[in-house]
């Protein structure tokens, strides 16, 4: 978070458009693996704001890990996402205009550990008995994924 915490130095709470990168990881079971997040209480796919001079690829493992524990596999893209509904304010007053590259991941390695300073827990839900709510910034990305899959998320 170097980069963005520099910015909001200069800049305060006021917006910012930041660049993230997440993954949604799904096991052999078609479970989705979910995070409650400690800022919060919602619940949401790993991610977060890519570094400067970093890929996206590179944020999103180094996410997924940091929020997991899990060093992710093969990564597919499962797209870019941007809309009104990815504008939000952090608890912390923090406003941000989001742009999230989302990856799938089936293949991981490593034991599924929270970071208590981000996570509350951990846990891999079907994608019809998702835990609510969900992070409303997920949730564009989340229901495309589960449009492949034949699933509808939960208003």
């Amino acid at each position: 978070m170097g980069y963005i915490m520099d910015l909001r130095k200069l800049l305060g709470h006021r917006p910012l458009l930041q660049c993230g990168a997440s993954v949604i990881a799904e096991d052999s079971r078609g479970r989705i693996l979910l995070q409650q997040r400690q800022d919060n209480g919602i619940w949401a796919y790993a991610g977060g704001s890519v570094e400067l001079d970093e890929t996206v690829e590179e944020a999103a493992r180094r996410e997924f890990f940091e929020e997991t524990g899990l060093q992710a596999g093969q990564l597919e893209l499962l797209g870019v996402f941007s809309s009104p509904r990815m504008h939000f304010v952090y608890p912390n007053g923090d406003e941000v205009s989001n742009i999230d590259l989302v990856y799938i991941c089936r293949d991981w390695q490593g034991q599924l550990q929270n970071d208590p300073a981000e996570v509350i827990k951990l846990g891999f839900f079907m994608p019809d008995a998702l835990p609510q709510p969900i992070f409303e910034a997920n949730r564009p990305a989340l229901q495309a994924y589960l449009d492949q899959r034949g699933y509808c998320l939960p208003e």
